[in-house]
């Protein structure tokens, strides 16, 4: 395996973005940039052998530059929605951007997922980005540093691993938001891609999707995918917490936290794709796109709408720094913050 660089474009504040490409010996084939250290496509074969990108994107830069929904694109300093759009670490309050009502979702702007990461080519299967991040940015406290690695494996599997470290204490909690149709950029809906998901319960939300700190069960809910399940089976069932997410858009507790381990999959008759996800993150956001309403600019002109793929954002729980019951996303200054999350992928015919 080798990885090929590329030049992709150079942003309009005249940074050169470049293309990073991972391809194992099955065909499997990871395209990475350092603008936002995106996961740009991802092509996998099919039953027939045909390879499918099976990942959301944009077909140039500009298009990346703007990424509203963060198409491909690592998250932080904090993943997800925050409450008030406000931290409190040692006693100390910090201010956030409101660009979501009166609370933050995914830290706000300057997003990580726009900027220029350093990359390094660290084997001739893995790529690491990092990103400084100084005291302040976003209203967090700390100058940080953060790394994620993407690792392609002959079985198949693209690992990212993401660190973080600072030299005060502050919030890391970071993901991708790689949106997955394993039918490819043909197909306009997920809703028949079947999903499993090994949790007993999630994080009920309110109308802003800002958790209540309930841990519920998924039992006797169309929440429950420990049977796979279609997407769209029970998505427009009479349920408050699909009425306030448009569709599914809630955290699930992972049964295994602290151990990478198979944790939900996702499946497509269509096209014979199966994905794994694992992760050692202690929840799992499972998103059907519902606010991606013609979204313009994707591949080959391709236009994204509702429910057309699905997100798994492994990270930790949702405004984590306001429910004491939450493992908390505060870490010490000069410790190292940790978390994994894999893809892996195979063929049913």
């Amino acid at each position: 395996m080798s990885i090929l660089v590329k030049d992709y474009g150079v942003t309009k504040n005249g940074e050169q973005v470049k293309q990073y490409i991972l391809e194992n010996a099955n065909g499997v084939k990871a395209v990475l940039l350092n603008y936002g250290a995106v996961l740009d496509r991802l092509y996998v074969p099919d039953k027939d052998g045909k390879l499918r990108d099976v990942v959301w994107g944009y077909e140039s830069l500009e298009g990346y530059e703007v990424n509203g929904p963060n198409l491909g694109a690592v998250i932080g300093r904090n993943a997800n929605r925050t409450g008030g759009a406000q931290v409190t670490i040692a006693g100390k309050t910090y201010e956030l951007q409101k660009n979501e009502g009166e609370n933050n979702l995914h830290s706000g702007e300057p997003a990580y997922g726009r900027r220029v990461w350093k990359a390094v080519i660290v084997d001739d299967n893995q790529v690491e980005f990092s990103l400084y991040s100084p005291d302040g940015d976003q209203g967090f406290p700390g100058n940080a540093e953060i790394k994620v690695s993407y690792t392609l494996s002959d079985d198949n599997e693209l690992l990212l691993s993401y660190t973080g470290k600072a030299d005060q204490d502050t919030v890391f909690n970071l993901t991708n938001h790689s949106y997955f149709n394993l039918d490819g950029q043909e197909s306009d809906s997920v809703l028949d891609q079947i999903v499993w998901i090994d949790a007993d319960a999630f994080t009920p939300a309110d109308a802003k999707l800002i958790p209540t700190g309930e841990i519920r069960s998924v039992e006797g809910t169309p929440l429950d995918f420990r049977t796979p399940t279609a997407i769209g089976a029970r998505i427009d069932e009479d349920d408050e917490v699909l009425k306030a997410g448009g569709g599914y858009d809630l955290n699930y507790v992972m049964k295994q936290e602290g151990e990478y381990t198979l944790c939900a999959s996702m499946y497509s008759k269509e096209s014979g794709i199966r994905m794994e996800v694992r992760t050692d993150a202690p929840g799992m956001q499972f998103y059907t796109s519902n606010a991606l309403v013609d979204e313009k600019g994707g591949k080959n002109g391709k236009v994204y709408g509702v429910r057309s793929a699905a997100c798994f954002e492994a990270h930790y729980f949702p405004d984590a720094t306001h429910h004491d019951n939450f493992k908390t996303t505060i870490v010490k200054a000069g410790d190292i913050y940790r978390v994994k999350a894999g893809y892996k992928f195979s063929v049913e015919k």
